[in-house]
């Protein structure tokens, strides 16, 4: 069988402290390998935190600092990571965006969040990324998105649809929403018939508290892990990928669609 275990690192973010975050992300990576993974997800946003009005000073510039301590570290531990996100400057621009690295230590994917959030006053800050997000991982077709993203349906499906069986989100999705993303990360799950990973901060902003609620689901919808609330730590799954071609092969939904008819 393919399996994968995958390590979720549920963390708070200091807001605005670059250099405090990196050091911290450092130790929860450290942490995540006791169980010895084959991936680590990281949250949102980790760098900054939702200090959007500081990006100037505090945004990683063209994401190369951020790069270089989580291709250094899959590299050394041969180990997978989803970067969580990090705000970086480029070209005068300031996105948020998702790295993956293998385990060999190459960046794989970079995704820029194509969903800005207005509430988060993210739209005002930020600009938003155009491309798409499927990767291949250990020989797994994946995609990743961030937060309000998976409030899209269409384009979680357009990434889905290239034969992805895992759907990872990272995410800083405030507690007094939290039973949305619970409801969201499900339907993701079983529309798509694949496993959502997905990895939401704790601690609190200076307008927004975060309570966590990192949850893996699998394709029929159950849920496989659930973090503990408010608290930080590494929460570890192992998924069986098989298990997507067995619910794909009963109910075709792939191939049931009408794409002549969604526009």
């Amino acid at each position: 069988e393919v399996t994968m275990k995958i390590a979720l690192v549920q963390m708070d973010v200091a807001h605005g402290q670059p250099v405090e975050n990196k050091k911290h992300v450092k130790e929860m990576l450290e942490r995540a390998l006791d169980d010895n993974p084959d991936v680590i997800v990281l949250p949102e946003m980790w760098n900054t935190g939702y200090a959007l009005d500081e990006l100037d000073g505090l945004a990683d510039k063209d994401g190369l600092d951020s790069q270089e301590l989580l291709s250094h570290f899959a590299r050394k531990h041969a180990v997978a990571i989803i970067g969580g996100s990090v705000a970086i400057g480029k070209d005068g621009k300031f996105y948020n965006t998702t790295y993956v690295y293998n385990k060999s230590g190459d960046l794989i994917n970079s995704y820029s969040k194509v969903h800005l959030f207005g509430l988060m006053e993210e739209d005002q800050y930020m600009s938003p990324g155009s491309s798409e997000s499927v990767f291949e991982l250990d020989g797994v077709i994946a995609a990743s998105v961030i937060c309000y993203d998976i409030r899209f349906p269409e384009w979680v499906r357009t990434q889905m649809a290239q034969g992805a069986k895992v759907l990872f989100v990272v995410a800083q999705w405030p507690e007094p929403r939290v039973q949305q993303w619970e409801i969201l990360l499900k339907a993701r799950a079983v529309e798509n018939q694949a496993f959502v990973v997905a990895v939401n901060r704790v601690g609190t902003g200076p307008d927004d508290v975060f309570s966590g609620h990192s949850m893996v689901i699998d394709p029929l919808g159950n849920v496989v892990l659930q973090s503990k609330e408010h608290e930080e730590g590494i929460f570890t799954a192992d998924i069986n990928l098989e298990e997507v071609d067995k619910v794909r092969g009963q109910i075709p939904v792939f191939e049931d669609r009408r794409t002549d008819l969604y526009h």
